[in-house]
């Protein structure tokens, strides 16, 4: 028998570590939406193991030998596997960073403060949860310096490359300062706009959870999902997770609220359905992964904001919401509804917020984060500082820590690094749907009908199918002519919240 190239060697090591990861999501997603309380350590200690072995087959010798011996030999590999070895590259820089050791406890620490999270959230506690902060942040700030000297970036980049590969704080900060300076303005005009409106009408509750979720699986399909490879669950923080073949959903429901419930849902739905369509023949290679968290969140955004709070869809939604619930009157008819979904009204919540306030929230955290790692904010000025930028940025300040600084789940699980990713993937949702639209200009049409199946195929074809085989740049420059350009999300916003009837 021949033996297998240094190549082949990698793939069938990357299909194993693949393999790992499937199973360690599935573990997350239950620890997230079914475990019971007392199951927390030996889930995490399971979630160590696995993180342990993982680590422990990317980090052996021979894959590095196997990669230079790979590498010496690209040109004889088509496209997609030289593709797969650039990703494979990167995947061995950022684990060989660091020490089996630090991913044990890095695993250990946030399976630990994500669940003290969950007690600390409704309970409005931050003191109780702090300590179990510090030690993710203590455990995060050594793992990224750690890569910031395997990679040669700054010690935030590093952990931001985890998440959005190549990207630049420098230039994500030079993008979101331009929207700081601009957001005011933008948000002054379109509340003075809206105030000369007539006022939605919330429908009258309640609505019974069973009768939200049944909405929502309806909506679901519409726009694509295959409840034969997923599900919807509920959890305390909205999430998808899982693998391509079988992806989890959770949302959170609100008895006197049916409007939040449902965009999360379909939020959460772009996630799936990137899951979904990215390349069957490269499942459990790097290359089949989604590329990257901005592109990941331009799918959910694109549903979510660009897609399904469209005046089109609501006329389509519409009718639904008001068999679903029984109601009847002006307040489910579409113009009531599109008021609603479109209502500016800066909150305090960041998985509430409406479309043109959201950038606050990713611009405040970016901050916040930036000046955690690198050593410029405290925990104990945390809280504060959270109320400060937020009166800057949208005039409003949190009552409380459970509105502030313990909202989100993502500095108590570890995630350093990914928020930015949330307003590029708006900007980058942006200029996909409209890239689509002017591909096929009967899309907003379809959407009123509930028919995804233009959007979704030009969705897959451009993006899905591609997984990892380009940088986000060159993804983005082949779908839709240019890179990244932040003047069409705003010209977006412009056009929906200051000149849509």
């Amino acid at each position: 028998m021949t033996d297998p190239t240094a190549y082949v060697r990698l793939e069938t090591r990357f299909a194993r570590l693949g393999t790992l990861h499937e199973a360690m999501a599935v573990l997350h997603w239950d620890s997230a939406a079914m475990m019971p309380s007392g199951g927390a350590e030996a889930r995490g200690e399971q979630l160590a193991q696995l993180s342990l072995m993982a680590h422990e087959l990317l980090t052996d010798p021979a894959v590095a030998d196997w990669l230079e011996q790979a590498e010496a030999e690209a040109d004889e590999l088509d496209d997609w596997r030289r593709a797969n070895l650039r990703e494979m590259r990167r995947a061995h820089t950022h684990a060989t960073a660091l020490p089996a050791r630090l991913v044990e406890a890095l695993r250990r620490a946030t399976h630990a403060c994500e669940g003290l999270w969950r007690e600390a959230r409704p309970a409005n506690d931050f003191a109780r949860v702090k300590p179990a902060l510090q030690k993710v942040l203590d455990l995060s700030r050594e793992a990224g310096e750690l890569k910031s000297a395997a990679l040669g970036k700054s010690l935030y980049d590093a952990l931001l490359d985890q998440y959005e590969p190549d990207g630049s704080s420098a230039r994500i900060a030079q993008v979101f300062d331009t929207l700081a300076r601009d957001l005011p303005e933008l948000l002054g005009a379109v509340l003075e706009r809206q105030a000369q409106q007539p006022d939605p009408v919330m429908p009258a509750g309640p609505f019974p959870v069973e009768t939200q979720a049944r909405l929502a699986h309806r909506l679901m399909e519409a726009v694509g999902f295959d409840f034969r490879h997923g599900r919807l669950d509920t959890s305390a923080h909205p999430f998808t997770g899982g693998v391509p073949d079988d992806v989890r959903l959770t949302t959170r429901y609100d008895e006197t609220d049916f409007v939040t419930g449902l965009m999360g849902v379909l939020h959460e739905t772009g996630h799936a359905l990137y899951e979904r369509g990215l390349p069957r023949q490269w499942r459990r290679q790097p290359v089949g992964d989604a590329r990257g968290m901005s592109i990941h969140e331009s799918q959910s955004l694109l549903i979510e904001m660009q897609a399904c709070r469209s005046r089109e869809f609501v006329g389509f939604l519409a009718p639904l919401a008001q068999s679903t619930f029984g109601g009847s009157g002006p307040e489910w008819e579409a113009d009531n509804l599109a008021r609603i979904y479109t209502r500016v009204e800066p909150d305090f919540i960041r998985v509430d917020a409406d479309e043109v306030s959201y950038p606050a929230h990713v611009i405040l955290r970016f901050r916040l984060e930036k000046a955690l790692i690198e050593g410029d904010l405290t925990l104990d000025e945390l809280p504060g500082a959270w109320a400060e930028q937020l009166q800057a940025l949208l005039g409003i300040a949190p009552p409380d820590d459970r509105r502030g600084c313990l909202q989100d789940i993502h500095w108590y699980d570890g995630a350093w690094g990914y928020f930015p990713t949330y307003t590029l993937g708006a900007m980058t949702a942006a200029q996909l749907f409209a890239a689509a639209c002017d591909a096929h200009p009967e899309i907003p049409a379809q959407l009123g009908q509930g028919d995804f199946s233009t959007l979704l195929g030009w969705l897959r074809r451009h993006v899905h199918e591609q997984g990892s085989r380009f940088s986000s740049e060159e993804l983005l420059v082949r779908a839709t002519g240019k890179p990244l350009d932040p003047t069409i999300f705003e010209a977006h916003l412009r056009r929906r919240y200051l000149e849509e009837a």
